[in-house]
């Protein structure tokens, strides 16, 4: 997965500062380096993917929709709540 056009898409599709941003795109670039969410469910993590799923949660910003869809994958699979975003540095 390319995080630089993952970064590109969050930005154009979600609010959140650059930041909140930059976080989510390191805890899916781990997430996709272990290939678990490949491997539960049975289809690649890309970018399409992700933009996907973040755009079916509430709408807030991008950390919480990452959180929210993490929250969804740890109730169904299980070993998500390490890739979720516990603190967004100040910028």
């Amino acid at each position: 997965m390319n995080l630089d056009e993952l970064d590109a898409a969050l930005r154009r599709e979600f609010t959140g500062a650059e930041a909140e941003r930059r976080v989510v795109v390191r805890q899916a670039g781990d997430l996709a380096d272990t290939e678990k969410a490949e491997t539960d469910r049975g289809v690649p993590l890309t970018v399409d993917e992700i933009v996907d799923n973040l755009s079916d949660a509430p709408d807030e910003g991008v950390a919480s929709r990452w959180n929210w869809w993490m929250g969804a994958l740890e109730a169904a699979y299980g070993g998500y709540e390490p890739f979720q975003v516990r603190r967004i540095p100040k910028e």
